[in-house]
């Protein structure tokens, strides 16, 4: 035997191994880490576009909405403020986005997708697809349709939850608002 080979088994155990923490927790353990690595390749699509992960839900928000007020923006992507102005800040440098004031609130500012972005969006659609290939790999149709009916389902629970806790919407996905 190699160290490589004696090295191997032992890496690939520390990658499952469960903390003892989370014994009464596997599900969302698991989902957690999901979530973790399937950010990381998100940001591995979208870097040869130029966006950090999180900017493509605002851009595709503006692709479908057209100009909105940034407090509306906010609002609908679920994220903190000053993270969506930090966001808007670097869209609008690279070209992709505008902001102006609201022309019926002065104080309000308008957002929306320039028609230099537009290019951007057939891109954001293929590293979309190319991160849907990545993340279903070795599953079939059928596990394909099951694995989103279950997702569905965690999703609407959770969502119950945050909205029971005080949240006026649930999150950008428009599960319940």
């Amino acid at each position: 035997m190699t160290a490589e080979s004696v090295q191997e088994p032992h890496a690939a155990a520390q990658c499952a191994a469960v903390p003892g923490a989370v014994l009464d927790g596997p599900v969302s353990h698991a989902i957690s880490r999901v979530a973790r690595l399937h950010r990381i390749a998100a940001g591995r699509v979208l870097r040869d576009l130029g966006l950090h992960p999180g900017q493509e839900f605002l851009m595709m928000h503006l692709w479908d909405s057209g100009a909105v007020r940034q407090s509306e923006l906010i609002k609908a992507v679920g994220l903190d403020p000053s993270t969506v102005t930090k966001m808007l800040q670097r869209l609008e440098q690279s070209g992709h986005v505008r902001r102006r004031p609201d022309p019926a609130d002065r104080r309000a500012s308008l957002v929306e997708a320039t028609d230099a972005s537009c290019g951007l969006l057939v891109e954001v659609r293929r590293a979309w697809g190319e991160l849907e290939r990545q993340t279903l790999d070795g599953l079939d149709a059928a596990e394909r349709a099951e694995l989103t009916r279950l997702l569905g389902k965690v999703e609407s629970a959770l969502c119950t939850e945050v909205i029971r806790g005080g949240a006026a919407e649930c999150d950008a996905a428009g599960t319940a608002e």
